[in-house]
């Protein structure tokens, strides 16, 4: 599963994915996980199944939706207090479940 953490200037979301990696490695859940910005998403060239979008990009998680759906993508916007989640686990959590939420749609 390919991931894409976006935040305002590419350094919270930084943080987020190397969590969420180490978290993922530890579960033996497959990731490919990169971090950026909204421009990354906009700038894709090849598709990313998660847009994980961090919670001070909430006013504009509507634009974000838009264009990840767009790719193809789902979009998540991350809770207010992702950044606290220092291993990644809490991430990897929501982000399997919008996984499970997608496939029953």
């Amino acid at each position: 599963m390919r991931i894409l953490v976006v935040c305002g200037a590419g350094a919270s979301s930084t943080f987020v994915a190397q969590r969420l990696r180490s978290a993922a490695v530890r579960s033996g859940v497959p990731l490919e996980v990169a971090a950026g910005t909204e421009d990354t998403l906009a700038g894709l060239t090849e598709p990313v199944d998660i847009v994980l979008v961090g919670p001070h990009l909430e006013s504009a998680f509507d634009r974000v939706r838009a264009v990840a759906s767009v790719a193809g993508s789902i979009a998540v916007l991350l809770p207010s207090d992702a950044f606290e989640d220092r291993d990644g686990s809490r991430i990897l959590q929501l982000l399997t479940a919008a996984r499970a939420a997608s496939a029953t749609e």
